[in-house]
């Protein structure tokens, strides 16, 4: 025989459907799209275009002020070599050369040879080098702030500048454009590194 409850225990109510909070809904599908975010940010760092850079520190030679910071960022166009100087004498010009050797021995700066030419025929008597960049111009402060963009150098294989010294000299680039190891004396030399 089988019991019969009435009673209010008997009534069985059909499952109640809780439907999911629209606050839990949200939440998760922002987890979802931060993380396929930061998942494809990490890729496009893995991918994206690395520039080439290279820095160099200016030091004064002895008796002398100069001082400031090159860079130089690869282009498809050259090497940009971007600068900030000062210490120079007011309203004055001076060669930003490029050095075979990286050996700012300061006070001297006498170990840094030849100006950087490695496909520059030297026997070419008043031809420009590779490595003779350009005359900069101090303002009235003493200071030069500016960009050269060197099309004949790089910051790797044989054209590379690394590790070969930079130098400001005393005198313009035109001053001296046959003599091989720069422009007049070094007023400040610093060596490129990555």
């Amino acid at each position: 025989m089988k019991q019969r409850f009435d009673g209010p225990e008997s009534r069985r109510l059909p499952a109640a459907r809780h439907p999911v909070p629209s606050v839990i809904l949200s939440l998760s599908t922002t987890v979802s799209v931060l993380a396929s975010v930061m998942l494809l940010g990490g890729c496009g760092l893995l991918f994206q275009n690395h520039e080439k850079r290279a820095d160099a520190t200016l030091q004064p030679t002895g008796g002398n002020a100069a001082t400031g910071t090159v860079t130089f960022i690869e282009r498809s166009d050259g090497v940009q070599v971007s600068y900030n100087l000062s210490g120079m004498p007011p309203n004055s010009e001076h060669a930003l050369q490029i050095h075979e050797r990286g050996d700012c021995i300061i006070p001297a700066s006498s170990d840094v040879g030849p100006v950087f030419a490695p496909a520059s025929e030297r026997s070419d008597s008043g031809s420009k080098v590779e490595g003779d960049l350009a005359s900069i111009r101090a303002d009235a402060n003493g200071t030069a702030t500016g960009f050269i963009v060197a099309p004949d150098v790089s910051l790797d294989g044989v054209r590379s500048v690394l590790s070969r010294a930079i130098v400001l000299h005393r005198d313009a680039a035109d001053t001296y454009a046959i003599v091989p190891h720069g422009a007049g004396p070094a007023l400040a030399c610093g060596v490129i590194r990555q």
